[in-house]
């Protein structure tokens, strides 16, 4: 009972804090830069896997294979999958004029799951001139980790009487880990102009009167890495893309009645006339009631994408009138600024 009032009481006082705060939260759309700029000047690209395994560790790879209870070809295969979905999503992008896949050249990696050594650079401008593109796309290394783990539990089967009867059942769950890395080579310039490693988690149950019989019940994993690795093919196109995103900001919604008059405002959609209600208050002779008031006019100033007037706004409420929290809204939409300025370039070519 004294456990039951005191998880009352904290709600209570949960419900209270969150009916009491002076601000309301609300999210905006934003863009950012894409992580990869690529330059005006590409217009062709050329896709390379170098995530095959070299002859001197290809006992290692069947060694890993054999551990992780893999297919012999699944690597290859999901590899595969990875750079033709590379392929199609820099294809449907009408910056590019050209996107080839150079699947002719046989290199060697150094190593399971890690980045091999940067190729030559004059063994880029080689391949890069032999295919008419201007940068290379390169699939540095693919791995795939399977572990499996049994659960013995029972099941009825019926016997050689046609009687049910419990028999020892096993479930195995093959959990795979497909480890990926990409780089970017530019002939031209003789840098690399992205690196970028990610894994993602795929798994797959099957049941059987044994070990081995579970495993070998197990249906659709292959299918299943396929699937994930084209996902990873695309997440590295988007890359060269700017990202849309969701940003949240908080509003005062205290301090007089056109405040609060201005939060059902809000609510409702109407944020010019939250904002005309804000207006109002800019010369109260509370201090603090003219801070928030500066503070609210730079939040409609950003949703009306006017981040200059809105960094002038959220300066007034911490300079004129010490309102903490516009000092980190400023940092905030400095960050905007730096963004849109890198979008602006981006968006140029």
């Amino acid at each position: 009972m004294r456990k039951l009032n005191h998880s009352l009481g904290m709600l209570c006082l949960l419900l209270l804090l969150v009916s009491c705060s002076a601000t309301n939260r609300l999210t905006m759309g934003a863009v950012e830069p894409a992580p990869v700029y690529l330059s005006p000047e590409i217009q062709t690209i050329g896709i390379l896997n170098r995530s095959m395994a070299s002859e001197a560790h290809e006992g290692i790879d069947k060694i890993d294979r054999i551990l992780s209870a893999e297919g012999m070809q699944l690597d290859a295969k999901g590899a595969r999958a990875a750079v033709d979905a590379l392929k199609h999503e820099l294809g449907a992008d009408d910056r590019f004029e050209a996107v080839v896949l150079i699947d002719s050249v046989t290199l060697e990696r150094k190593g399971l799951g890690v980045f091999p050594a940067t190729m030559d650079w004059d063994y880029v401008k080689e391949l890069c001139d032999t295919y008419g593109v201007d940068v290379l796309f390169a699939l540095e290394f693919y791995d795939t980790e399977t572990q499996p783990s049994y659960q013995l539990t029972t099941r009825q089967l019926p016997n050689s009487f046609g009687i049910k009867v419990n028999v020892p059942y096993h479930r195995v769950t093959l959990n795979t880990l497909i480890k990926n890395g990409w780089r970017i080579y530019d002939p031209g310039q003789k840098i690399i102009l992205d690196e970028f490693a990610s894994q993602l988690p795929v798994s797959a149950v099957g049941e059987g009167l044994n070990p081995v019989k579970a495993i070998e019940a197990v249906v659709g994993r292959e299918e299943a890495v396929k699937e994930q690795s084209k996902y990873l093919g695309n997440r590295y196109a988007w890359r060269t893309r700017p990202v849309r995103k969701r940003i949240a900001r908080d509003y005062f919604v205290r301090g007089t009645q056109n405040f609060e008059i201005a939060k059902r405002r809000a609510q409702t959609g109407d944020w010019d006339g939250a904002a005309r209600l804000w207006e109002q208050e800019l010369d109260h002779p509370s201090r603090k009631v003219a801070g928030r008031a500066c503070y609210n006019m730079a939040i409609i100033n950003e949703i009306n994408g006017d981040l200059e007037k809105a960094i002038e706004w959220a300066s007034r409420s911490y300079t004129d009138y010490k309102n903490k929290e516009a000092l980190r809204y400023m940092r905030m939409l400095n960050f905007r600024v730096a963004e849109q300025a890198e979008l602006d370039r981006q968006l140029s070519r």
